[in-house]
């Protein structure tokens, strides 16, 4: 099978195409013929630690959907998973012909949704599920202030915002993107790559500030983030596309507006840790997917398979909203 694999070293990526054999399921595992996978600029960013030591190779992509082709042991019965079954998840090695998925990662693509739309959902969603839900406890009611609101996950945050009835406000440095992205229910659009939107938000929100803020951004704009919330705000820390790792802390705030700050990352999560929120979220937001639901999944642009090193060029150059995915030789 074509499979895409890269090298990181401490100043920049190399893409490989290989043919390689196809992964064996285990225990607990899905062989997928992969119709189409999404990117993730984190993946891509130096820094990040994702793909072991610098100058190692290893097979990139992570998250996709497709049809399963055959089943691990331990899958099946109510609720299992069997061949011909048309499935999206998290899963290493996506940008491949085939991919194994843990089955308890897995799910049903929702009616509807063609598979380079439901390639889309895995990842940005379950993390903004995370953000807000999880951790974030957005109620309704509260405002959402999302830095970066154009990239995958924050445009997955606005909408699963939307859904529980809070009020979003979003930074950007295009107010083309803004503009766009008031017909997903964008409350409020700041046009800025600034850390200098604090007082905006403070004017929306009634000098109240932001109940949750996702930082997409990075260090940049943290100290910023900070002077946004409101009383008892949380700040949820994604990604640092900026390259900045380190920020001021205002502990005096932290202090006195019982603030709560949490990052969120599945790096040195275990597997049962990172499919814990699965069930949940198959429950609470699978069904908004399906046709006719509150919720779609938005894909920028479609790219064919031998053009993974355009398409991983265009997402770095910050020019699309939503998600750029990648279809897969032969797919239906």
């Amino acid at each position: 099978m074509q499979s895409y694999w890269m090298q990181m070293s401490d100043t920049g990526t190399t893409l490989e195409l290989r043919e390689t054999p196809p992964p064996v399921p285990g225990p607990g595992q899905l062989l997928v013929r992969m119709q189409a996978a999404a990117l993730n600029r984190g993946e891509f960013l130096l820094g990040h630690g994702l793909h072991g030591q610098p100058g190692s190779w290893k097979a990139i992509g992570g998250e996709g959907a497709g049809e399963v082709v055959t089943v691990g042991s331990g899958i099946g019965g109510a609720g299992g998973f069997r061949g011909g079954d048309h499935v999206m998840g998290r899963c290493a090695g996506a940008f491949s012909e085939y991919a194994l998925m843990e089955a308890a990662e897995a799910m049903p693509v929702p009616p509807g949704l063609s598979f380079e739309e439901a390639a889309g959902i895995p990842l940005a969603f379950l993390v903004a599920f995370d953000m807000l839900v999880l951790q974030g406890h957005l109620k309704a009611g509260e405002w959402l202030l999302i830095n970066g609101v154009s990239s995958g996950v924050g445009v997955a945050s606005l909408q699963l915002g939307k859904m529980l009835d809070a009020k979003v406000i979003g930074t950007s440095g295009s107010a083309a993107k803004l503009e766009a992205l008031k017909s997903l229910g964008l409350d409020v659009g700041l046009a800025t790559r600034a850390a200098d939107f604090a007082p905006a938000v403070m004017e929306a929100t009634g000098g109240q500030g932001a109940n949750l803020i996702v930082n997409t951004v990075g260090g940049s704009v943290f100290a910023e983030d900070m002077r946004a919330l409101a009383f008892e705000g949380r700040l949820a820390t994604v990604g640092h596309v900026d390259n900045v790792l380190h920020a001021d802390i205002d502990l005096e705030a932290l202090h006195r507006q019982r603030l709560t700050l949490f990052g969120v990352s599945n790096k040195l999560r275990s597997k049962a840790q990172r499919a814990s929120a699965v069930p949940r979220f198959i429950a609470e937001v699978l069904p908004h997917f399906a046709s006719g639901g509150r919720m779609r999944p938005v894909v920028d642009r479609v790219v064919s398979f031998d053009r993974l090193p355009e398409a991983k060029a265009d997402m770095e150059a910050g020019a699309h909203v939503g998600k750029i995915v990648i279809r897969m030789p032969g797919a239906a």
